[in-house]
């Protein structure tokens, strides 16, 4: 993906969103809502970032990458517009991401996510495994002080 592509009305930029686009479209897609303290290291601390804006110059699609750059990357963020589903757009991302992990990092880096239902389907046309034995954790709570 080039600094900022253009195709079938919609421009694909490699750089994070505007915080209030990152914050509503994570709201609208159906992702946790964050707040803007949460959000501006996010924006400026991740790897590597992809969104995509209609001819509006509305931010519909995003994605990036939270990593080491060394071995470990994970997906994260990765959000369409409901409206501006069913378009190739998450997968556009998806594979940019991909293919960005790809050029910068040392030999055979380790890709992992989180996928959401939504999302589930996408991920694994693209060819991510479940990495069972292995189980996604959270620790609850620990925002609000009860660890």
């Amino acid at each position: 993906m080039d600094p900022a592509s253009r195709t079938d009305g919609y421009i694909r930029r490699a750089c994070a969103p505007p915080l209030e686009d990152y914050l509503r479209l994570r709201r609208d897609s159906g992702l946790s809502p964050k707040t803007a303290e949460q959000a501006e290291p996010a924006l400026s601390g991740s790897w590597a970032w992809r969104h995509v804006t209609d001819a509006e110059g509305v931010v519909v699609a995003m994605g990036r990458v939270i990593g080491d750059g060394g071995w470990y990357f994970h997906l994260a963020d990765m959000a369409t517009d409901p409206e501006h589903q069913g378009r190739g757009l998450g997968r556009g991302v998806l594979d940019s991401l991909v293919r960005e992990i790809l050029r910068r990092a040392p030999a055979d880096p380790y890709i992992t996510l989180i996928g959401d239902p939504p999302g589930q389907h996408l991920y694994t046309t693209y060819g991510f495994t479940d990495v069972s034995p292995s189980l996604g954790m959270v620790l609850p709570g620990h925002a609000a002080g009860q660890v």
